[in-house]
């Protein structure tokens, strides 16, 4: 008589080997692999974009030269330090929340399609990874969007003389349709969590 506990189906069926097909089918997924890998490439040209808004934002402390060939690259009309250092800094921020996209996307995404990180218990684990799955992942990735959006308009209306108002506007409606996009998917994932739910069963 064996010492050993016998397994249980779940067990049992997790020690088979699949068929060929599926198999093969299952094995799909790393296809997915070389497209985060590209992401991580494309994150890296952010951190140079993010150095070289950081390198024409710093000389415009001391040099007036510097000033107006910024306010002249951004074409602004009427050279401020203010303005041109506010739209420099929500630059770099656009930059680091599309970066936060970006690890959203590769962290997520690999985790939940394509195979486990297996980080519990490591100490800088995101806090959000440990519950996400597809629906969590959209409604931040929405999220995100949104807030890269906010940053655009933003910048579009510190610069509103030299933007026409056709395109504000079209930006503007843009912007409402994310959010409109945005509240949508996590209304359609609260109803159904609540649909999936034990309580709504009964």
């Amino acid at each position: 008589m064996s010492d050993h506990e016998p397994l249980t189906p779940l067990e049992q069926a997790a020690s088979r080997p699949l068929r060929p097909m599926p198999a093969l089918i299952f094995a799909s997924r790393w296809l997915q692999l070389p497209l985060y890998l590209g992401l991580i490439v494309a994150q890296g040209v952010y951190v140079v974009l993010f150095i070289q808004e950081l390198l024409h934002l710093v000389p415009i402390l001391w040099d007036p030269n510097a000033l107006t060939h910024t306010a002249q690259a951004m074409g602004m009309q009427s050279v401020s330090k203010e303005t041109v250092v506010m739209l420099l800094v929500l630059s770099l921020i656009d930059v680091v929340m599309i970066s936060n996209l970006l690890i959203m996307v590769i962290i997520g995404g690999y985790e939940t399609f394509v195979s486990r990180l297996d980080l519990q218990g490591h100490p800088d684990q995101p806090e959000w990874l440990s519950h996400v799955n597809a629906n969590i992942l959209k409604v931040k990735l929405a999220t995100a969007i949104i807030g890269i959006s906010s940053i655009h308009l933003l910048k579009t209306f510190i610069s509103a003389e030299a933007i026409s108002d056709k395109t504000m506007l079209w930006q503007t409606i843009i912007h409402v349709a994310f959010i409109v996009s945005a509240v949508s998917i996590a209304w359609i994932d609260r109803l159904l969590s609540h649909v999936g739910s034990p309580k709504a069963k009964h």
